[in-house]
């Protein structure tokens, strides 16, 4: 498959998440590519770009595991629908579920770890670095906590 084919799916929790993975647009509009974030109030311009939403989920509450459920069964529809090549991932809870469908479905899982973190992983990178094909992470420092990801800087 030529990289003009790729179909790509970028994951991204709402807020800060997905306004890093927006950074990402010129790649976006480069491949056919779609957006999976949460529903939540807070809005970042998607405009021109496919857009699914699954339920925003938090760990700490008490409907996680039906809401995860839920998500996880959206993003396999999604994922049957849309049938892409790799996903970029820079999110939490919600989105994961596509990482693992992609790895499932052998498709390339890639995560790019919070610009935030600057010395410890989020728990959503401690997952994902276990089984990504390629992972990155922002700050140089973080090399440390996740030997074997790729560092080229921050994607701001």
């Amino acid at each position: 498959m030529t990289a003009e084919k790729l179909k790509i799916c970028f994951a991204a929790s709402s807020g800060g998440h997905l306004e890093q993975l927006m950074m990402l647009k010129p790649l976006m509009d480069k491949y056919d590519s779609f957006i999976l974030t949460e529903r939540t109030s807070y809005s970042v311009n998607t405009k021109g770009t496919k857009t699914y939403y699954v339920k925003q989920v938090n760990r700490r509450e008490k409907g996680l595991l039906p809401k995860l459920l839920w998500d996880s069964a959206q993003s396999l529809r999604i994922f049957l629908r849309e049938r892409p090549d790799a996903v970029i991932c820079a999110g939490v809870l919600a989105v994961l579920p596509m990482c693992v469908i992609c790895k499932l479905f052998r498709r390339k899982v890639i995560f790019i770890e919070s610009f935030a973190k600057v010395t410890s992983a989020t728990k959503s990178g401690e997952f994902v670095y276990k089984f990504a094909d390629q992972f990155y992470v922002q700050w140089e420092s973080m090399l440390k906590v996740y030997p074997k990801a790729i560092y080229l800087g921050g994607i701001y």
